[in-house]
């Protein structure tokens, strides 16, 4: 019963990943209609603005043109984040854990359909009054999803739920009789 409610589980997150991505991409896809070699939008003047940006590299630029090392860990995240999908408790403390991991994942594999394609990330969300690095929606779920996992891990469950999360998605090697 077990593996047939985590199979459910796995699918529905499958489906979310996949509603996710999509958006992420239809947005992009907007960017580069309407805000490529175009003036910036300004969507509150001194604070936030849409600008086209073509990202080489990973967050606030740093890698430039490591194609290989984004697609081998993003590869390596992914069969991660699947395995880790099919394997937490679906028990309710660790159902957020659950959903945030199916938000990271879809962030994830946004960024990485675009570096696929197109060999870089399309950017165009600029936050201007603090002059933050333009993002886009993938980096949106990627952050709020690891700001999300700190606040379970240091504020929300308590170590014995965090064990108990550990060891079911790695468990424990089995040790032989002697």
């Amino acid at each position: 019963m077990k593996t047939k409610k985590n199979s459910i589980y796995l699918l529905l997150s499958l489906a979310v990943i996949g509603i996710l991505t999509a958006l992420d991409q239809w947005t992009k896809y907007l960017a580069v209609a309407h805000l490529k070699g175009q003036p910036d939008i300004l969507l509150i003047p001194g604070v936030l603005q849409l600008q086209y940006l073509e990202n080489h590299g990973a967050a606030f630029g740093i890698l430039q043109n490591q194609q290989w090392l984004f697609t081998a860990l993003t590869l390596i995240f992914l069969a991660f984040a699947l395995f880790a999908l099919y394997r937490i408790p679906k028990e309710k403390p660790f159902m957020i854990t659950f959903w945030v991991l199916t938000v990271l994942t879809a962030g994830a594999l946004g960024n990485f359909i675009d570096r696929l394609v197109q060999k870089y990330v399309v950017d165009f969300v600029y936050f201007s009054l603090i002059n933050f690095p333009i993002f886009n929606v993938a980096d949106i779920y990627c952050t709020l999803s690891v700001a999300v996992f700190f606040i379970l891990i240091l504020f929300v469950y308590k170590e014995e739920q965090l064990t108990c999360l550990y060891h079911s998605i790695i468990p424990e090697k089995k040790k032989s009789q002697e």
